[in-house]
């Protein structure tokens, strides 16, 4: 089980390289990698599995977060009752197109390797279209919007060496374009 002690923290290098591409098939070994982040995020959306265990939240779970450099994610997006709206593990994702309307959350983002809150709106494209592979191996083709487009993009930023901080306007955090959709 992933704990917190396991996540990769800011300041860690692996954290802001570019992750290797991973191959088909996968080995045992990262096929087991992908169900314990899958089993981070469900242990960590449950109340009493997240107090027993100090778990933080999280909706993602990206590789480089606990320590390995390669291309894979794992996603579990609820919605505002709590219902899951989105769930898989990317494999060697690629953002194929997105929106030029842009959104955020309303309280700005967080993340599981940055331990300090780092206010500011994180501006992201409110629609993305994603080809990835599956664990087994299944290519995909998804588009999402609103807060599953944010999570993912999130995601697959984490795979490319970047945080969400560095998405935050330096000079005016709260300040977004006129026309950038509030997500929560």
């Amino acid at each position: 089980m992933i704990l917190m002690k396991d996540i990769t923290r800011d300041g860690n290098p692996v954290l802001r390289k570019v992750a290797e591409p991973l191959s088909f098939p996968l080995s045992d070994h990262y096929k087991k990698l992908a169900d314990r982040m899958m089993e981070y995020l469900i242990n960590s959306q449950d109340p009493k599995i997240a107090q027993k265990h100090q778990l933080r939240a999280g909706v993602g779970l990206a590789a480089p977060q606990v320590g390995e450099s390669v291309q894979m994610a794992a996603l579990l997006v609820p919605n505002n009752e709590g219902e899951i709206v989105f769930k898989d593990t990317f494999v060697n994702p690629e953002i194929l197109s997105e929106s030029v309307q842009q959104a955020c959350l309303s309280e700005g983002e967080g993340c599981l390797s940055v331990d300090e809150v780092i206010d500011g709106y994180v501006p992201r494209p409110d629609k993305l279209k994603i080809k990835y592979y599956t664990v087994d191996g299944t290519e995909k083709i998804i588009n999402l919007k609103d807060y599953p487009a944010i999570v993912a993009s999130h995601e697959i930023e984490h795979l490319r060496g970047h945080l969400f901080y560095d998405r935050i306007n330096k000079q005016d955090p709260f300040k977004l374009a006129d026309d950038t959709v509030i997500v929560y």
